[in-house]
């Protein structure tokens, strides 16, 4: 387990979503690796890289990567909140950690408007997933625009749920994502991005953690967005920015060096 007196590492990442087909996810993948050789090692070296491709393509691209010069991960963009049982299409926590999966997204939006996921359903996935020694990527994120209050009420019951499910020592990352700005030409205000993220890490639940939390950015972010963050938040949780390699690594970069 992580001790909470450790440093936080920097996060950044993407989630294919449905998005890509099998022969998209590799040539993602390799052209990824190769980029990875033109960027000197020690400017990656205090950051953690991860991909969330589909399922059937997580294998692969674990093969793949065994390639790259810089650590990246590979995880899953969700799971079930058991290890096995009578759950026709579900796919095991205790499987993805099997092959290799190192993250797993849970309660994503989309996951949670599209299948009625709730707060007690998504905290039930991050157990499991931390339960099976894999980091849990927790999204949360306010559906109201505008309100630094409003936002951080909505944010405090998911994340108290979800903390009160997850054994203490183990480690967390939040991805904030206010509903209203995924897939939004434009993100959040820096301010008020930092706003809501301040009172979060200073939630009592947060606080008495033993374990690291980390809080990454998502909804529209990408390129040039870190260096605007950089004090209030640990990295970002990439979207359609990420989808061509080259920003990606762009994206990464300036996350490690800000």
């Amino acid at each position: 387990m992580v001790s909470s007196l450790e440093p936080r590492r920097r996060l950044v990442g993407f989630s294919a979503k449905m998005y890509f087909t099998a022969p998209r996810t590799e040539e993602y993948t390799q052209t990824l690796v190769d980029l990875l050789q033109g960027v000197p090692l020690e400017t990656l070296q205090n950051i953690d890289i991860f991909i969330l491709p589909d399922y059937i393509t997580i294998p692969g691209t674990i093969k793949q990567l065994e390639n790259s010069p810089v650590p990246v991960w590979t995880g899953a963009q969700d799971c079930h909140w058991e290890d096995q049982g009578a759950f026709t299409g579900e796919v095991s926590p205790a499987t993805l950690k099997h092959i290799g999966a190192r993250l797993v997204a849970v309660g994503h939006a989309e996951r949670r408007r599209l299948f009625a996921e709730d707060d007690e359903m998504v905290a039930k996935k991050a157990a499991a997933v931390a339960r099976n020694g894999m980091l849990p990527l927790v999204c949360i994120g306010e559906k109201t625009q505008g309100d630094v209050s409003i936002a951080v009420d909505e944010c405090t019951q998911q994340i108290d749920v979800v903390v009160a499910a997850v054994q203490s020592d183990a480690e967390i990352a939040l991805a904030y994502e206010p509903v209203w700005a995924i897939g939004a030409p434009q993100p959040a205000s820096e301010d008020y991005i930092l706003a809501v993220v301040e009172k979060l890490r200073n939630l009592p639940s947060i606080v008495g953690r033993k374990g690291i939390t980390r809080i990454v950015y998502g909804g529209s972010a990408g390129p040039g967005l870190f260096k605007k963050l950089k004090d209030g938040l640990d990295g970002l949780f990439l979207g359609r920015f990420a989808h061509d390699p080259e920003q990606f690594v762009q994206t990464g970069k300036e996350v490690a060096e800000a």
